[in-house]
């Protein structure tokens, strides 16, 4: 018994995305990728994590529609024209796409961000945000993006692992004491900068402290389950 094969699906709604089916699920999964979107690293973190937690899980494309290519620049300045909804919608049919009882939702970066916001949504019993902006950053600000604070107030912060690096410039310590002050459970890496564990490739990537907060992360998700 085992995870099947990871394959390309398209949501109801049109969107791309990656899944791969446990034969016998713990639970299922959701991930929110980076703003790099859906890439090979995603295909296999999906495989991984459905081999390694158990988890049928399925990661979705942040950039729906859009062909913004490998660079940064393009696709930073195209984040203000995303829409919070329809973020929050393909989540939850990636959700129903895994057809499990209990779901979960992992993200990194500007997917840790869209973390915060899903939590206004009970879909997701558990949610795991590693270094998600806790504030929107001004370049970000637009009519269809509202704040991740906001929305963790009005919704259910206490669903929500939040995993930060103390060197992080995204979640500077001021924001850090607000996202606590929601009722979110906080776990703060005093030397580690933005995107220190999802991409082995970067610069920043603390492996001691990258394990370490996969397996918080592991065990907060699975925690739903009990």
């Amino acid at each position: 018994m085992g995870n099947t094969e990871g394959m390309r699906i398209t949501l109801p709604s049109g969107t791309s995305a990656e899944i791969v089916h446990h034969d016998s699920p713990r639970m299922g999964l959701v991930v929110a990728p980076d703003i790099f979107g859906l890439r090979p690293l995603y295909d296999d973190m999906v495989q991984q994590f459905s081999s390694d937690w158990q988890m049928s899980v399925c990661a979705v494309d942040p950039f729906p529609g859009l062909e913004l290519g490998p660079e940064i620049d393009p696709r930073f300045a195209a984040v203000p024209s995303l829409n919070d909804e329809v973020n929050l919608r393909d989540l939850l049919e990636a959700a129903d796409a895994l057809q499990t009882p209990i779901v979960g939702l992992i993200g990194f970066c500007m997917g840790g961000m869209y973390c915060f916001k899903a939590a206004r949504s009970e879909r997701f019993f558990r949610i795991a945000s590693f270094y998600g902006m806790i504030t929107l950053p001004e370049a970000w600000r637009s009519r269809s993006q509202g704040e991740p604070l906001g929305m963790l107030l009005s919704g259910y912060a206490e669903n929500v692992l939040a995993i930060v690096g103390g060197q992080d410039h995204y979640t500077p310590i001021v924001d850090i004491d607000q996202l606590r002050s929601t009722g979110a459970q906080v776990v703060l890496y005093p030397e580690a900068e933005h995107g220190f564990a999802h991409d082995a490739s970067r610069p920043a990537h603390r492996p001691e402290d990258a394990a370490d907060a996969y397996a918080r992360a592991k065990d907060w998700l699975l925690s739903a389950t009990l």
